[in-house]
């Protein structure tokens, strides 16, 4: 058993060396390649989470068996087992739906370097969330902007490279501000292992030095990932990176990317500044804010659009919105609700992309509203499993999202300030409404029969799609079915969290 508490480094180690290997090789091979090793760290991410939970304490891993500050850590416990596995298998799941247009969209001279970019964004993942060091987690921080920018980009056409461009601009944003954070952080503390940090941070508050600087670097750092996950009004790089980027990058970026900045940075909440200091702290009021007014103007702004891709990729907005109002609300069931609505939306979102581009293969290639109609009945699988997601988004009971819903719920009714509780119960009700007026008008309009049409004609054509949105069918009915079992897990991960 005590081989298990390598397989967290072995995992990150093999991404990155695979992304090399891959680099010398053709598509075909390349493809081989990654699709072995998203699955090798998906069994090994399940061993560990079997392990951490069987033993009930998390374990730090020494890198090179040098303590600090020559050596590096890597920290796991049940809730890093628990989002490796999920990261692992929406990363599986969204590359093999998104295969065949991915050929269709990529030259064959190219797509080796997309599995590259895959590699290196599996291992910048599962770096953030299993890292215990600042330091690292920087670095990965800039290797996974990289890849996302790159597989953006790489579809060559226009649109694509101005997204790429959007996004690399404000991602690099992002970075300035957390790499100005760190420095602040290790300037006050002398210490990049989080740890130790945390140690450090509570005696400067108990002293009450250096208050202004300490605020600023928590609040730097807190925009800067804010920024590389899209929170409003931070998010004007994603709706054009999600629509013009291939299926399976668009899958990625909005199921995976942004939520492991998410999960980087309710680490660094939890272990570098320490929940009683955080949830003091009146930054959590500035995200909370910024939530509440995401998943307003996301739900707004996807409902003018005509659209598919790019109506999803504004519902993502009003989703990330969820996500930072949990956390917002400065408790643990607050926490609890957006950790798993992090589970929830990307379950959902990779679902809706490659759903979207099942429905768009049968429509003409195009995504347009009008060229639409009736594309459900042409490709039944796709159009069921938009089906489900759109009922998971608005929060249909037995899906993910209705979950997520009902938790954020019970978050704000415990809330210790009134005017949170009023004001997330409010936008919960007027969000859901707004996520069903958009909703419904696409399943309006997909599900719309047209005289003459064969029914279902076209759906069965890609197999690898038709498994991929089944599997992730499944995984948000089970979310949203079994809820009781995922949040005993994530509620005794967030315990070992600290």
């Amino acid at each position: 058993m005590e081989f298990i508490r390598n397989l967290p480094f072995i995992g990150i180690f093999l991404c990155m060396s695979t992304g090399v290997i891959n680099s010398v090789l053709d598509g075909k091979w390349a493809k081989k390649v990654s699709f072995t090793v998203i699955t090798a760290n998906l069994f090994m991410s399940i061993l560990v989470l079997y392990y951490v939970w069987q033993t009930k304490q998390s374990y730090i891993y020494v890198m090179g068996h040098h303590p600090a500050p020559w050596g590096n850590e890597i920290r796991f416990g049940i809730l890093e087992g628990a989002f490796a596995t999920f990261f692992c298998l929406i990363m599986l799941l969204s590359v093999l739906g998104g295969v065949k247009r991915l050929e269709e969209d990529i030259s064959e001279k190219r797509s080796n370097l997309y599995y590259v970019l895959v590699n290196l964004l599996m291992a910048a993942i599962l770096a953030l969330t299993y890292t215990n060091d600042l330091f690292t987690a920087y670095v990965f921080v800039e290797i996974m902007t990289i890849g996302a920018c790159g597989i953006i980009v790489i579809r060559g056409e226009g649109r694509s490279l101005l997204a790429s461009v959007k996004y690399m601009i404000m991602s690099l944003l992002g970075s300035g501000l957390i790499l100005i954070g760190l420095t602040l952080i290790y300037d006050l503390t002398g210490h990049l292992l989080m740890s130790n940090i945390q140690e450090a941070a509570q005696q400067l508050v108990k002293s009450g030095q250096y208050q202004v600087p300490f605020t600023s670097a928590i609040a730097l750092i807190s925009v800067g990932l804010a920024m590389k996950s899209a929170l409003f009004p931070f998010h004007s790089w994603l709706p054009d990176a999600y629509t013009y980027a291939t299926s399976a990058s668009s899958a990625i970026l909005s199921s995976l990317v942004s939520k492991a900045y998410i999960f980087l940075l309710i680490k660094i909440y939890y272990r570098v500044i320490g929940l009683s200091i955080i949830f003091q702290n009146k930054i959590l009021n500035i995200l909370f804010l910024f939530g509440i007014a995401g998943m307003i103007f996301g739900s707004l702004s996807a409902i003018r659009q005509d659209d598919l891709k790019k109506m999803i990729a504004y519902s993502s907005v009003a989703q990330i919105g969820y996500i930072y109002m949990g956390i917002g609300l400065g408790t643990t069931a607050g926490m609890l609700a957006a950790v798993f609505h992090i589970m929830s939306h990307a379950a959902s979102k990779s679902m809706m992309f490659l759903s979207a581009s099942g429905l768009s293969q049968v429509s003409g290639r195009s995504c347009n509203y009008r060229k639409l109609i009736g594309a459900a009945h042409r490709n039944r699988i796709a159009g069921f499993a938009f089906l489900v997601g759109a009922f998971s988004m608005v929060g249909i009971p037995m899906t993910a999202g209705y979950i997520s819903k009902v938790y954020f719920a019970q978050a704000a009714i415990q809330a210790p300030y009134q005017f949170k509780m009023i004001i997330t119960v409010i936008t919960l009700g007027i969000s859901t409404i707004l996520n069903a007026v958009y909703f419904i008008r696409a399943l309006i309009v997909i599900y719309q029969p047209l005289k003459g049409q064969k029914q279902g004609a076209d759906g069965r054509r890609d197999f690898r799609m038709a498994v991929a949105l089944w599997a992730l069918v499944v995984t948000n009915l089970f979310l949203g079915m079994h809820s009781d079992a995922v949040v005993d897990l994530l509620r005794a991960g967030l315990r070992m969290f600290c």
